[in-house]
């Protein structure tokens, strides 16, 4: 029976609360982790699962406006951070997945060389 390449809907599930997959699935993880709607992807894994947990703030007792105020204050800072912390998740996966970390930011150097090229080419030195 051949290895599969794509994880199965229990062992997503597994991914995104942080199991490592198998060998035979690296190229899939490399694509989740760096491909395109990685950043997407991230963003809402962690900042919508959260979302059911902190309506219970709408519970207490008091206006409603207070209960939003409590989300809020605990939501955005999450927003910040969860932002802030992509890179470092994205190494920290890629390097659970025995894969290279540089390839974190694959896209952004792959952006940076084509600039590079353009100018090169623009001012006369390629």
């Amino acid at each position: 029976m051949p290895e599969r390449a794509t994880p199965n809907p229990l062992e997503r599930i597994g991914y995104v609360w942080g199991r490592t997959l198998p060998p035979s699935m690296r190229d899939w993880v490399l694509e989740d982790l760096t491909g395109p709607g990685a950043t997407r992807r991230y963003l809402l894994r962690i900042l919508v699962p959260i979302i059911p947990v902190l309506c219970l703030f709408l519970l207490l007792p008091g206006p409603t406006w207070m209960g939003l105020a409590m989300m809020a204050l605990l939501y955005i800072p999450l927003i910040y951070f969860t932002a802030a912390l992509m890179y470092v998740y994205r190494r920290h996966r890629l390097i659970k997945h025995g894969l290279d970390p540089a390839l974190a930011d694959i896209d952004r150097r792959t952006r940076e060389a084509a600039d590079r090229t353009a100018y090169e080419r623009r001012h006369g030195r390629a």
